[in-house]
C-alpha cells in the first residue's frame, strides 16, 4: 500500500505542477522572431486563432522585411540597368504572397474575436477602417470559440 500510495502522491505532484505551469503560461505574449516566422509557415491558414500579440508583431515584421527586401531587389536591379516595370515585375510575386498572408493574419486575428474574416473586406469602405482597428487591438475571447482555442493557453 505504500508504494501505490507513493505511486498515487507522484501523479498528483505532477498534475499540479502541470496546472501551475499551464496556469504560468496563460496571457504569455509571442515575441517577435515566432510571430514573424509564424507569419511565413502559417500563410495559408485562414482557420486558427492568433493574439493581439503575434498579429502586431507579425504585422511589425513583415513591415521590416519588406523594406530591406524591396530596398535590396530595387537597388539591385537599378544597378542592373533594370527599367521601373521589370523591377516592379520581380517584386510582384512577393507582394503577392505578402498580400495572401496578411490576409490569413488578419482572418486568424478576427477569429481570436470571434468574427469571420470576411469582414476584412470592411476596410473596403472608408468608415469601415474604424472598427476594424477597434477589433484588431481588442483583447480576444478567453474561451474556446468557433475557431478554436484560445492562443494564449
Amino acid at each position: 500500500t505504500h508504494c501505490i500510495s507513493s505511486a498515487a502522491s507522484d501523479v498528483y505532484k505532477r498534475q499540479v505542477i502541470f496546472l501551475y505551469l499551464k496556469h504560468q503560461h496563460k496571457g504569455m505574449c509571442m515575441n517577435f522572431t515566432g510571430s514573424t516566422k509564424n507569419y511565413f509557415t502559417k500563410w495559408n491558414d485562414f482557420s486558427s486563432r492568433i493574439s493581439r500579440s503575434e498579429y502586431w508583431w507579425g504585422y511589425l515584421g513583415i513591415i521590416l522585411i519588406s523594406l530591406v527586401f524591396g530596398f535590396t531587389v530595387g537597388l539591385t536591379l537599378v544597378i542592373m540597368g533594370a527599367s521601373e516595370g521589370q523591377i516592379n515585375l520581380a517584386i510582384l510575386p512577393f507582394q503577392l504572397f505578402t498580400l495572401i498572408a496578411s490576409l490569413s493574419l488578419g482572418a486568424r486575428r478576427f477569429h481570436d474575436t470571434d468574427r469571420s474574416g470576411w469582414w476584412q473586406l470592411l476596410c473596403l469602405t472608408i468608415i469601415g477602417i474604424i472598427p476594424i482597428i477597434y477589433w484588431l487591438c481588442k483583447k480576444g475571447d478567453e474561451e474556446d470559440n468557433r475557431f478554436g482555442a484560445d492562443p494564449l493557453l
